[in-house]
């Protein structure tokens, strides 16, 4: 029997369930936003998000169409400028979580959202760019990830370096300067990814209800660690459905 949610309602729950109660939270629009206003909506309700158009503490009704949705900033604590978010808030570390998405990821968690292919003066694709993803890959004490899976996605090594994750291995983000903790977790329509403290290599270490460990690595385009011991995750509960598709509802509502 087929169960009721979709691949993407069990990411986006699953990615939720990552923040918790009372933290910080610096969200990019797309997938990473929708997972943290349900969080917000559920089980984290002091859950502060920080927008990068300086909305500080928004709590929409509705899932924003952009960084500079009026809803942002109709419903923040605060509303300051951008150079404070990132000069005052982020750059210092004051931001405990950064929830970003990704166009390519490689097995360090370095993230791509600028070219495809080519180089970057002569892309086969050209992406919608860095904005704040680099600095908020740099800063934040720890990145969570929220992207489907696939082998376009997850490649050996990434395009474009937009956003740095552990580099090439080990010690790179020391060398670098950068304070933050790096990508922890990686949440796909699949399962759940983590950074191996020693390595730094994404490792599978959960799956979702249904999929095989062997469905992650065909999907995975390098050789995939895999934890000893792979747990399987709950499956969405009623209320966390009933509050992500009224969330989801809200996109294509007049507004």
């Amino acid at each position: 029997m087929s169960p009721d949610y979709t691949a993407d309602e069990m990411m986006t729950v699953a990615a939720a369930r990552q923040l918790r109660d009372g933290t910080a939270c610096f969200v990019g629009i797309g997938l990473p936003s929708t997972a943290a206003n349900l969080a917000r909506v559920t089980h984290a309700p002091n859950l502060v998000l920080v927008y990068e158009s300086g909305c500080l503490g928004a709590k929409p009704d509705r899932l924003p169409l952009s960084i500079g949705d009026g809803v942002l900033a109709d419903t923040a604590d605060a509303v300051v400028s951008v150079p404070e978010v990132f000069n005052y808030w982020l750059q210092p570390g004051r931001i405990d979580v950064g929830f970003l998405g990704a166009a390519q990821l490689d097995r360090y968690g370095n993230i791509n959202t600028t070219v495809i292919g080519g180089d970057y003066t002569d892309p086969k694709v050209r992406l919608p760019g860095a904005g704040g993803a680099p600095e908020i890959a740099a800063s934040c004490g720890e990145v969570v990830v929220i992207v489907r899976q696939s082998l376009r996605t997850f490649i050996d090594r990434v395009d474009f370096v937009t956003s740095v994750g552990y580099g090439a291995g080990p010690g790179d983000r020391a060398r670098l300067g950068l304070r933050g903790g790096g990508p922890k977790t990686v949440i796909t329509d699949l399962g759940v990814l983590t950074a191996d403290p020693v390595t730094c290599e994404l490792t599978l270490t959960r799956l979702h209800p249904g999929v095989r460990v062997d469905q992650v690595r065909a999907a995975t385009g390098w050789p995939l660690a895999v934890a000893e011991q792979v747990t399987v995750g709950e499956p969405p509960t009623a209320a966390e459905l009933t509050v992500l598709r009224a969330l989801e509802a809200t996109k294509k509502a007049p507004h």
